[in-house]
């Protein structure tokens, strides 16, 4: 865990984004890996399951009577989970389709003749990666089938490794019934995005894939976009968490020990993940910081996660001291986290200020753990500063805004013709000109 004062931190940050972000071995390996399922298909698909995965199953096809089968035992064996698992869902549920609401079709007269409009298409076949790893990503199941079932998809498909069984986790098939999924593949890594994206005799083409992954599931992603929609690339998972008690202005208003331990709390929540994975803080006071680096260590003594807790932080964990709110939200902003928490007094007086982030946390109440399984806000965010330009998986990303015009004879539809007729022939584009031309002989 390094300390470092805001004058410092522009010269990490240079230093930080120098670092290579790319694994030539990787992508090489993903190439590979595209090629053959292109070439072979299911036999490519079970040649590199057999590589990679647990096991290769003949049939990559879940029987729907597994899943339901899986969905009952769950609720049988796991009841507390099942009803937590229970009531994620409609948090998530509802949450997609008020976003659905932000979203509709219109028709608008830009004058006289001449009405330009929208509608709002989802997709047809969406698909949904829900990895198994390290830990089994129930909760991302959620997050990707439920979004995509809200936008009206007509058929959701979720892919998730199979096990020594040949089967996913069964935890994985009780979520992807809960969550609506129309059906569901045994399929793991960069061969699941490539059967997804390409198609083969048994698995269907989806025309996007959406979840996170490890860096050969994104890797997939970047190599086949373009062949497929995707939501986004997404690397290491990041969190920055603003606490102290004595901003400008501010008064002390908590036991200073307490809040450190909170932000702590908060930051090995992401260390966890895995060695690559970024926690941050910034604080406004160098007592704070030392108060926050005591508090971590002292976590760490009884984590179970501890060893992959502490590479992260000892390879990127990092508290800045910011004298000033100001400083203190450009910095924010150049971080662009994936997730962002405001644990200081008046959060309100932040907010203006702060442009750059995946999800945004506000108050030392919302923990960034409530986003990742149960409030309802996704938790497939933008990583490695990419929310500079992004925001995170949402039903959003199942839907097409397509556009449409409408003309009839009038002074409007006249006046465009004619300005459309006049920049083609600038362009040297003779028949865009004729045909904007030929419109006029058209009867109204």
């Amino acid at each position: 865990m390094r300390i470092i004062g805001s004058s410092e931190f522009d010269a990490y940050w240079r230093e930080a984004r120098l670092l290579p972000q790319d694994d030539e071995k990787t992508e090489a390996a993903v190439r590979e890996i595209i090629a053959a399922v292109r070439k072979d298909g299911d036999r490519a698909v079970r040649l590199f399951a057999s590589r990679f995965d647990r096991s290769a199953p003949e049939k990559t096809e879940v029987p729907a009577a597994a899943v339901r089968d899986a969905y009952d035992r769950l609720g049988t064996e796991d009841p507390s989970l099942m009803e937590a698992l229970k009531l994620a869902a409609d948090h998530i549920r509802r949450f997609a389709l008020e976003q659905k609401n932000q979203f509709f079709d219109f028709e608008y007269e830009m004058e006289e003749g001449l009405t330009a409009g929208q509608r709002v298409i989802p997709v047809e076949r969406a698909a949904v990666y829900a990895p198994a790893g390290r830990f089994p990503l129930v909760s991302s199941v959620l997050m990707g089938v439920i979004p995509a079932v809200a936008a009206g998809s007509s058929e959701v498909i979720l892919a998730s490794p199979p096990l020594e069984d040949g089967l996913p986790d069964r935890r994985i098939l009780a979520a992807s019934s809960l969550a609506g999924a129309d059906r569901v593949f045994a399929l793991g890594g960069a061969q699941a995005v490539a059967a997804l994206a390409l198609g083969t005799e048994t698995i269907p083409r989806a025309d996007v894939i959406a979840g996170p992954g490890n860096k050969y599931v994104a890797a997939a992603k970047r190599l086949l976009y373009g062949e497929v929609g995707i939501d986004f690339i997404a690397g290491p998972t990041d969190v920055l968490v603003v606490a102290g008690e004595d901003w400008a202005g501010d008064s002390a208003e908590a036991d200073p020990a307490m809040a450190a331990d909170i932000a702590a709390a908060d930051m090995l929540a992401q260390a966890e993940h895995d060695p690559d994975a970024r926690a941050r803080a910034l604080v406004p006071s160098g007592k704070t910081a030392e108060l926050v680096a005591l508090a971590l260590e002292r976590r760490l003594l009884s984590l179970p996660s501890a060893a992959q807790a502490r590479a992260s932080l000892d390879s990127g964990g990092l508290i800045v001291v910011c004298r000033t709110l100001e400083e203190a939200a450009r910095i924010a902003n150049t971080i662009a986290p994936e997730h962002l928490e405001l644990q200081v007094p008046r959060p309100e007086r932040w907010m203006p200020l702060l442009k750059n982030y995946g999800s945004l946390f506000i108050g030392s109440l919302a923990a960034e753990v409530l986003g990742d399984y149960s409030a309802g806000i996704n938790h497939t965010l933008p990583t490695s500063g990419s929310a500079r330009f992004s925001g995170g998986l949402s039903v959003r990303h199942f839907l097409k805004t397509v556009t449409t015009l409408r003309c009839t004879k009038g002074p409007g539809w006249e006046q465009a013709v004619d300005a459309a007729e006049r920049i083609a022939a600038a362009e040297g584009l003779s028949g865009h000109a004729a045909s904007a031309r030929i419109r006029r002989s058209l009867r109204g």
